[in-house]
């Protein structure tokens, strides 16, 4: 069957690109007590803020894709189910 995951090795090239973006300062409010750990523990905020946001981000863009492409995931599972999956025959195992 064919699912809606997104596939990765390693870092994407967008994020790649988007170090080299230029930074705008911005303001984000966290809970205190996590903002005192995360300074206790020489957290660089702004580099962990980014890295939960990105995730975030790639995570709305893979729901976004999903949605725009159900129709022919259900459509494509419906024909396998139906006709088997093609070249079927030619597999060695």
């Amino acid at each position: 069957m064919i699912s809606a995951q997104i596939w990765q090795s390693g870092e994407p090239a967008a994020s790649q690109s988007a170090r080299k973006a230029t930074r705008k300062p911005t303001n984000v409010s966290l809970p205190s007590d996590l903002l005192d750990r995360a300074k206790e523990l020489d957290v660089n905020i702004s580099r962990a803020s980014e890295r939960g946001l990105r995730e975030e981000v790639h995570e709305a863009e893979a729901r976004v894709w999903a949605a725009e492409h159900a129709g022919f995931i259900t459509e494509m599972n419906a024909r396998i189910d139906r006709d088997g999956l093609p070249l079927d025959e030619h597999r060695m195992f």
